[in-house]
């Protein structure tokens, strides 16, 4: 789980939308100087997309919550999906000042984690986030959610799972970006809106998955899941300096919210 500071998301953001063609404001040398990576995958994380909204209080956070999900996917690619995916509910739960959905978040993530082969580490990890989630230590808790997710990632990489980091990034910007739609639908804003342009997000998306394992790639949800981008890649395709309307806003959240439904769901995968 992550939460990188407001300042450098909101300048990754500005960096990878200005080569998106988006229009979101320039931003000052030092915001961007600040700028965040945690490693090579320039795929925004969930922190950035909400950070990016710009709208501090006026989203109402925990009515972004979903239902528990399982924790006993046996594919890893599954398991790479989810994992991602619950560090955007962590991102939720952050900004949502919820300490008992943020200790309730961190402990799925280590489950998660562990049946990857994640390092040991992570358990001291949730401890920490605990005790702060339990103090009401935001800004000390954002820190150590950003080093929680660094951890995960890095610990997979040393284990040659550069795959399932690029699985685990993939799911965390499909629930980021199913989160973001959502919110700009209940409470419209053009500025807001123009977020969701991210033509070039995805083709970098779908290139990532291009340089995944044969194997993996193969698999039926991954194979679903790259299928479905090519769809999204058109829906978020709005013409530069146009916010997009409430409906198109609404068929980006219906089908990133599809492959969010597949990716929980254990049944499609064989």
């Amino acid at each position: 789980m992550i939460r990188l500071k407001r300042l450098g998301a909101i300048g990754l953001m500005g960096v990878i939308f200005v080569a998106a063609g988006a229009e979101i404001g320039r931003l000052p040398a030092d915001q961007l100087a600040k700028a965040v990576r945690s490693d090579s995958i320039s795929i925004p994380t969930p922190g950035e997309l909400f950070a990016a909204l710009e709208k501090p209080g006026k989203t109402n956070w925990s009515g972004q919550y979903r239902g528990p999900m399982s924790m006993t996917y046996r594919n890893r690619a599954q398991i790479a999906l989810n994992l991602g995916g619950l560090i955007a509910d962590g991102f939720i739960a952050v900004e949502a000042k919820d300490s008992q959905q943020v200790k309730n978040i961190g402990s799925d993530i280590i489950k998660l984690s562990k049946a990857l082969g994640v390092s040991e580490n992570l358990l001291s990890r949730g401890n920490s986030i605990n005790e702060f989630a339990e103090n009401d230590e935001w800004d000390t808790l954002q820190e150590e959610l950003e080093a929680t997710q660094n951890e995960v990632k890095s610990s997979m990489q040393s284990h040659s799972d550069q795959d399932l980091v690029i699985l685990v990034s993939l799911g965390g910007w499909i629930r980021g970006t199913q989160v973001v739609s959502a919110a700009i639908m209940q409470n419209y804003d053009e500025r807001s809106a123009k977020v969701l342009r991210q033509p070039a997000v995805v083709a970098l998306i779908q290139s990532k998955i291009g340089e995944i394992s044969p194997q993996l790639r193969g698999e039926p949800l991954v194979k679903n899941v790259s299928q479905q981008l090519t769809g999204i890649e058109k829906l978020v395709s709005f013409p530069v300096g146009k916010a997009p309307s409430v409906d198109e806003v609404r068929k980006v959240n219906e089908a990133v919210g599809k492959v969010m439904e597949e990716i929980e769901n254990k049944a499609i995968v064989k």
